[in-house]
């Protein structure tokens, strides 16, 4: 499964590195908890958590909806 999240994660890096930032997959839990750390400019962007929720959450469960359950921000 990590190797899935890393594989959709690189298709949703372009649009993060576009603005300045990234994300880096840290780990993926029994719960289906995908966690992740963001980086450069979206590490403290205002708009980090509707980013998480909107775009990475929201494309990891259409493409593996029994295997996530949420995206958890890491520091």
């Amino acid at each position: 499964m990590k190797e899935k999240i890393e594989e959709a994660l690189a298709t949703i890096r372009p649009f993060l590195q576009r603005d300045g930032g990234d994300i880096e997959f840290v780990d993926y839990t029994d719960e289906k908890v995908v966690k992740v750390r963001l980086q450069g400019h979206c590490a403290g962007c205002p708009g980090a958590r509707m980013t998480l929720k909107g775009v990475v959450e929201k494309i990891l469960k259409e493409q593996y909806p029994d295997d996530v359950a949420y995206v958890e921000p890491v520091d």
